[in-house]
């Protein structure tokens, strides 16, 4: 089943607010352009970068890494973090991710439904959540590019994010690190390129602001602790998953773009 089939049956978050640069009247006149890599239930910091965006590409023909982010995150799971993983096939070096098959002969999405319910259901927005990984189980794409992109759509969605969404396979440019990203900075017209603070080195390295013909910032997301049952402690930088369902969509939206629980 579609991404577009499902979302009709989707129960809508009612009277979401409008994108932070509409209700502070700081809209851009630039298009921003966010580059990322789709990654597996992404935690908040992800959906920021989204909710600035004007146009944001997935960068989905890159080699796959093991243990990535691009396989796995964290759910708190009896209080504690816990990896959650994709199970992929790795046949060769320069596998992209784009190509990379889910192996689904492991019943990988049930397990991790199971483990969901026994450890979210009663949390304040334990439905709310469920809702994605319901939308997880119904996803057919059998590839993790694919598989990753269908969900954070969909997250993006229900969160009322309105940023165009690309492909970078489908969009093309060539080169390598900072090439490809100057090359989609022309492609779509960029007057801005904004970056996660972790891709500032090699970003300086390739003198990328001095080449680029959009103009160069830096994410400033330092989000606080959040109220979230059943642990000890605050756990940081959990998947979105773990946001939704201690605050519900409502104040995951807040949450996503100014870093503090309503």
């Amino acid at each position: 089943m579609s991404l577009e089939a499902l979302l009709p049956d989707t129960p809508a978050v009612a009277a979401l607010p409008p994108p932070l640069a509409a209700r502070t009247g700081t809209a851009r006149l630039r298009p921003c352009l966010v580059v990322m890599q789709p990654t597996f239930f992404p935690w908040a910091g992800y959906f920021n970068l989204m909710a600035q965006a004007d146009d944001f590409v997935f960068l989905d023909d890159v080699q796959l890494e093991k243990q990535s982010w691009q396989t796995r995150n964290r759910l708190a799971l009896n209080g504690q973090p816990h990896w959650i993983t994709v199970p992929v096939r790795h046949t060769h070096l320069a596998q992209t991710i784009a190509e990379t098959e889910v192996m689904d002969k492991t019943p990988w999405r049930a397990k991790l439904a199971r483990s969901f319910g026994m450890n979210y259901a009663r949390h304040p927005h334990g439905a709310d959540a469920r809702e994605i990984v319901d939308f997880l189980l119904a996803e057919p794409a059998s590839r993790l590019a694919a598989l990753n992109e269908a969900v954070i759509r969909y997250v993006a969605q229900r969160l009322g994010l309105t940023a165009r969404l690309h492909r970078a396979s489908a969009l093309g440019g060539e080169g390598l690190r900072s090439d490809r990203l100057i090359a989609l900075c022309r492609l779509l017209a960029a007057g801005e390129y904004l970056s996660p603070r972790g891709s500032a080195d090699y970003l300086a390295e390739d003198r990328f602001a001095e080449r680029a013909p959009a103009a160069l910032r830096f994410q400033e997301f330092q989000p606080q602790p959040y109220p979230q049952k059943g642990a000890a402690e605050p756990i940081a930088c959990l998947s979105i998953v773990d946001v939704v369902a201690n605050l519900g969509w409502h104040g995951a939206r807040r949450y996503v773009e100014e870093g503090v629980a309503p």
